[in-house]
């Protein structure tokens, strides 16, 4: 991996600008690890596109979706040494760079709709843990939904006690690890590039995911069971090398960031139709037996999992949930 950051630094230093390129481009290489056809990976094509028009070919966007260019472990690294620009990575992705804040979106039913999820992510909140990042080099510029998470098995879902025991991979989160402990089962940190491989020779028995990642990624040829508990969301973070934003032309700047005002308003209102989508696409594959939970059902899966907040508290931050749960009545016994 650090030849590999090493190869591309070494050539933006023979003579490329990390802002402009011989022609007078403004170069943006955008780096995501999902496919095309999924909310972010169309989102990303928005915000290209968009970017483009308004500045008038001064700026081009470069998308490398599906790892192309860096897995899940490796693209924050990159961004921060400049071998790529932009990245959209899960929100997960943040606590171990050392902004543990970010963690509060992995809680589990944190969120019980996108109005709710909104007034946070478009909100105040939002912005103050946005402002995290600039410490890191970093420069966040919005949020992008994916969708409410959902697990998987190859047997039913329909209680806590049926995950009980099952290799569920996570994302590398510390409320993730606890949210799969709490139920009994065992967390197993993959790239997500790596997740279809695990399932189909179960290395792992399980995973979570939005229907969207569930259905581009063909899980449903390797899953026999998917149960629709909601219990937890998946979002990413837009951001940019710090640097390479803060020495744009400030019209630039601002162009991009009308572009990405667009752009966000964009994902956010196709990520909800594409899951919807997706789900009836699995439906159909007729591989996968979906299960919505009754309302006992999901509340069961609720107070197994709700008691993370608490053990999570002084990893987030009690000022923060306080603030959070304020703008989206979050109530513990709902």
């Amino acid at each position: 991996m650090k030849l590999k950051l090493a190869a591309l630094l070494v050539g933006a230093a023979l003579g490329l600008s990390s802002v402009a390129q011989a022609a007078g481009e403004i170069v943006i290489k955008f780096s995501h690890v999902v496919a095309v056809d999924t909310p972010k990976g169309k989102a990303a094509e928005h915000f290209k596109k968009l970017a483009e028009e308004r500045t008038k070919g001064r700026v081009k966007v470069q998308v490398y979706p599906n790892s192309q260019l860096f897995k899940d472990k490796e693209e924050l690294e990159a961004l921060q040494l400049g071998a790529v620009q932009m990245l959209a990575p899960s929100l997960a992705k943040f606590g171990p760079l050392g902004a543990k804040e970010f963690e509060l979106f992995d809680l589990p039913f944190v969120f019980d709709n996108y109005e709710e999820l909104h007034r946070v992510t478009q909100g105040a909140v939002g912005q103050h843990l946005l402002s995290k990042l600039d410490s890191k080099g970093i420069k966040g510029l919005g949020f992008w939904d994916n969708g409410f998470k959902s697990f998987s098995a190859n047997t039913p879902i329909k209680t806590p006690a049926d995950l009980k025991g099952k290799k569920l991979r996570i994302q590398s989160s510390k409320v993730l690890e606890e949210e799969v402990r709490s139920l009994g089962a065992i967390p197993q940190v993959m790239a997500f590039s790596e997740v279809y491989q695990a399932l189909q020779t179960g290395v792992v028995d399980g995973t979570e995911n939005p229907i969207s990642n569930f259905y581009t990624q063909k899980m449903y040829e390797v899953q026999k069971h998917l149960s629709l508990t909601n219990h937890g969301y998946l979002g990413y973070a837009v951001i940019v090398n710090k640097k390479f934003w803060d020495g744009l032309p400030a019209d630039i700047r601002a162009m991009l960031e009308e572009a990405m005002r667009e752009s966000t308003k964009y994902a956010n209102h196709i990520a909800a139709k594409e899951n919807m989508d997706d789900l009836a696409k699995v439906k159909a594959s007729g591989k996968t037996t979906v299960y919505e939970p009754t309302a006992a059902e999901r509340q069961a899966f609720k107070k197994a999992l709700v008691p993370v907040h608490t053990k999570m508290t002084d990893r987030i931050g009690a000022d923060l949930l306080k603030a959070v749960y304020k703008e989206t009545g979050f109530n513990s016994a709902n």
